[in-house]
Formats: structure tokens, C-alpha cells, sequence
């Protein structure tokens, strides 16, 4: 029985890491869980790249809006999982509010935010937002 070599690099369901992180949620676990992003970028990169440069800082400019707003709306602790898919990364966070996130209006004279929600929309390729009694799952799946 021969066996046909196989003429494609794709990626097995073996080869794409993942990983999960749990924070307490004070404001030092912003920081805390980018340098968890980065720690993930960094590994998947040594075998699957990224397609384009900025897509590395996209994913680590959403993981720390999610995070803050774990912090600044949802008293307790927060967790982050990361995977690959075939097509990118997958990032959720999820927090001990049930409330859904929603957009505010963005005066940059006024300095009090609202630019994150509105941030995540525009890099992300798809934002969801699973809500229960025990908090949320905010999904996003960036290009990678």
C-alpha cells in the first residue's frame, strides 16, 4: 500500500496551539494579559507567521481593550483564551458582568474614551457577545 505524500501545509487540529489565562482582575492584569497575547503571538509565529506585520499588533491592541474593559466594567476576575484557527486567532474574554458591551460616543476633547468598543468593530472580522447569570464571553476572530 503506498502512501501519498501529502503536497499541502495545512494545519492539523494538532498543530494549533491554544491557550488560557486568568486574572484577578485589578488594573496591573491589562498589562498582565497583553504580555500573555504577545507570549501566544510569539509561539504561533514560530510555525504559522503572520500573513501581514500589523496583524500582530491588532491582536494585542483588542486583547488589552477587552481586558481594560474587563477591569473598568466587571468587578472580579477576568480570563483570556487565545487559538488559532485556520484563518486567524480566535480571542475570548470572559468576565463576571453579564452586561453587554455597547458603543459610547467618542469626544477625543473630552478624554474619558469610548473609542475601544468602536476600535474592536473595526479590526476584528467578527465580534460576538455571549451573555448568562455568570457573566460574558466576548468573542473575536482577527486575521492572522
Amino acid at each position: 500500500m503506498s502512501t501519498e505524500p501529502r503536497g499541502d501545509d495545512a494545519l492539523t487540529s494538532e498543530d494549533i496551539p491554544s491557550r488560557t489565562n486568568s486574572f484577578v482582575g485589578e488594573p496591573h492584569d491589562v498589562t498582565g494579559a497583553r504580555l500573555a497575547a504577545e507570549g501566544f503571538l510569539r509561539d504561533l509565529a514560530r510555525f504559522s507567521p503572520p500573513s501581514a506585520p500589523e496583524y500582530w499588533d491588532d491582536i494585542l491592541l483588542v486583547v488589552t481593550e477587552l481586558a481594560a474593559n474587563a477591569v473598568q466594567y466587571a468587578p472580579g476576575p477576568f480570563a483570556l483564551r487565545m487559538r488559532r484557527t485556520f484563518d486567524g486567532v480566535h480571542v475570548v474574554v470572559h468576565d463576571t458582568s453579564s452586561t453587554e458591551p455597547a458603543p459610547r460616543p467618542f469626544d477625543p476633547r473630552s478624554g474619558g474614551g469610548g473609542i475601544g468598543w468602536h476600535l474592536i468593530h473595526t479590526l476584528c472580522d467578527q465580534v460576538s457577545v455571549v451573555a448568562d447569570e455568570r457573566g460574558k464571553d466576548v468573542h473575536v476572530f482577527l486575521p492572522w
